[in-house]
């Protein structure tokens, strides 16, 4: 059973920075892709960025050049880096992935969704002013 778990939220003042990870267990296989996705009470859910197996990168614009995707060697384990953090960033961070190969991971902008079957629980984010 595929698992992820999300940890590395919690509170800073804006201009702060925090670092988001989530490991990934339970598939004999790396995915091919993973996100990380943020929601605010109210709102949909909203990609923030995606990497795909190769290294493949995209952001949403609200945070090009503050939040850095990546993974550790063995793409086991996902994170978040976020810089220059405003209060708008606040929200519960949850990651995703998904082993379909068919489906487009990087390069058309922010991610979606609906294309990710696994997600985990979430962790929260919260900037104050």
């Amino acid at each position: 059973q595929v698992q992820l778990v999300e940890s590395g939220g919690g509170s800073v003042q804006a201009g702060g920075s925090l670092r988001l990870s989530c490991a990934v267990s339970g598939h004999p296989v790396r995915a091919y892709c993973m996100a990380w996705f943020r929601q605010v009470p109210g709102k949909e859910r909203e990609g923030v960025a995606v990497i795909s197996n190769v290294d493949h990168t995209d952001y949403a614009e609200t945070v090009k050049g503050r939040f850095t995707i990546s993974t550790d060697n063995r793409g086991r384990t996902l994170f978040l880096q976020m810089i220059t953090l405003k209060p708008e960033d606040t929200a519960m961070y949850y990651c995703a992935a998904h082993w379909k190969g068919h489906v487009r991971c990087a390069g058309v902008g922010r991610p979606r969704p609906g294309g990710f079957d696994s997600w985990g629980q979430g962790t929260q984010v919260a900037v104050s002013s």
